[in-house]
């Protein structure tokens, strides 16, 4: 018995990998760019949450609203600056008025912080240019140690 071969001949397939790579390419490269960018939003959000929380406890510990908030603001930066995060701009906002309450009185230290994180270097279409991120961590100061 005898098969009959119906596929065209090689000629007419020359170019078809070279345009399925042409048509593909650019949707798999910005595939890997937002997953990059995805990622990379993710780690400094997670960077963010941590320096805030570290920084409440740290503003937390201290004996005196002033010294809180220099703790605070030194911790922050510090874990920002240790996670290599690369902010473009960032604050700290330390709220540490309840570290003068007179001892058995209850209170909270809050810290915000915000870190604007760019993207632009990745040069996907539909990230933005920059990210800004917030964290806010409250803690409770120890009501039975005086200031």
């Amino acid at each position: 018995m005898m098969t009959t071969n119906t596929r065209p001949p090689a000629a007419a397939e020359r170019g078809s990998i070279a345009l399925e790579v042409a048509v593909v390419a650019p949707a798999l490269l910005l595939l890997v760019g937002l997953v990059v960018g995805a990622g990379r939003i993710a780690l400094a959000e997670q960077a963010v949450q941590q320096a805030a929380a570290q920084a409440a406890r740290d503003t937390s510990l201290a004996r005196t609203p002033s010294a809180g908030v220099t703790a605070g603001r030194a911790t922050a930066a510090r874990v920002l600056s240790g996670q290599g995060l690369d902010c473009t701009s960032s604050s700290t906002s330390v709220s540490a008025a309840a570290l003068g309450y007179p001892p058995g009185q209850p209170g909270t230290v809050t810290v915000d912080v915000s870190c604007r994180v760019s993207l632009s270097d990745l040069a996907v279409p539909g990230l933005p240019g920059a990210k800004t991120l917030r964290a806010t961590s409250v803690m409770p100061r120890d009501s039975y140690v005086a200031p």
